[in-house]
């Protein structure tokens, strides 16, 4: 018996003392944040690609291509402008179509994200199943893609706001850290509502309508103005902390001269974009990685 047990070294080791004593691990187990952030930079061209590939074939059956990512919002720009700059006379507002537009080009990027960023799970189980990488690549890539489209759409913004009249001037240096902090903020909601959208499925049937109400809710149509002549002071102010306003007032102070805004300091506005960036992005990187081992399950 002595000889068996010096031939054996393991015998009388129960499973995990024998995991620990061998560095085993459970498949797909949850690995420390730090490491799985070192996993997710070793996977940066992955998502560079992935979201490449998919901004391509988002528009590969249309006969104008990648031209709707600009035609989409300039549509809606129109529709909009027809019943609240026109019928609603919101065109009260100074230079009213650069103004709309600016609102609705942001909170297109949040809103597209958010809206496809709840999918980037359960529409991709079969890529989650047969490969093992940090499931955050797929919300990234979402946020990488819809990025890609903001700049093209900077494009068309910027030339509207010169033929409106808008004059270029130190104040446009604001509009690139805005919008580097939106894409932190949007990584971070991205995130949140992909690991909401693998536990939840009917989730993607309610996530337009929450979108359309903070659509509503952000002055993105009309004078942000009319927050402060409807709701009671205290309303108002708590409405100047809306993640969305935030940034599209950012975008309205650098690019439109006389633009109305609720804020009353460009000091809170930036305070609140970077708060909500650091607030989002890390809040929502980590809430995603909490449920790293849960995704592709079941």
């Amino acid at each position: 018996m002595a000889n068996t047990a010096l031939a054996d070294p393991d015998s009388g080791l129960s499973q995990a003392q024998l995991a620990a004593r061998y560095g085993l691990r459970f498949a797909g187990e949850r690995p420390s944040l730090g490491e799985y952030t070192r996993r997710l930079w070793r996977y940066r061209h992955f998502i560079s690609a992935y979201a490449n590939a998919k901004l391509v074939a988002s528009f590969s059956n249309a006969k104008l291509g990648q031209l709707w990512q600009v035609l989409t919002p300039l549509t809606n720009a129109a529709v909009y402008y027809l019943i609240f700059g026109l019928v609603l006379e919101q065109d009260r507002v100074p230079n009213f179509i650069a103004y709309l537009c600016t609102g609705l080009f942001i909170f297109n990027f949040t809103q597209t994200a958010v809206q496809t960023g709840t999918q980037s799970i359960t529409s991709n189980l079969g890529l989650i199943r047969a490969l093992h990488f940090p499931r955050a690549c797929l919300p990234l890539a979402v946020t990488v893609t819809q990025f890609q489209q903001l700049l093209g759409s900077m494009v068309v913004l910027v030339a509207i706001v010169l033929v409106t009249g808008e004059p270029i001037t130190l104040a446009w240096l604001i509009l690139p850290p805005a919008i580097l902090l939106q894409t932190v903020f949007n990584a971070g909601l991205t995130m949140t509502v992909a690991r909401l959208g693998a536990k939840l499925a009917d989730l993607k049937q309610v996530m337009p309508f929450v979108l359309r109400t903070w659509m509503y809710g952000s002055g993105v149509l009309y004078s942000v103005a009319l927050f402060e002549e409807q709701l009671p002071a205290w309303a108002a102010r708590l409405v100047e902390f809306n993640p969305a306003l935030v940034y599209i007032e950012l975008a309205r102070v650098s690019l439109l001269e006389q633009a109305p805004l609720l804020s009353s300091s460009l000091l809170q506005l930036w305070l609140a974009a970077v708060g909500w960036a650091i607030v989002m992005g890390v809040g929502g990187f980590i809430y995603f990685w909490r449920g790293e081992q849960e995704y592709g399950r079941g």
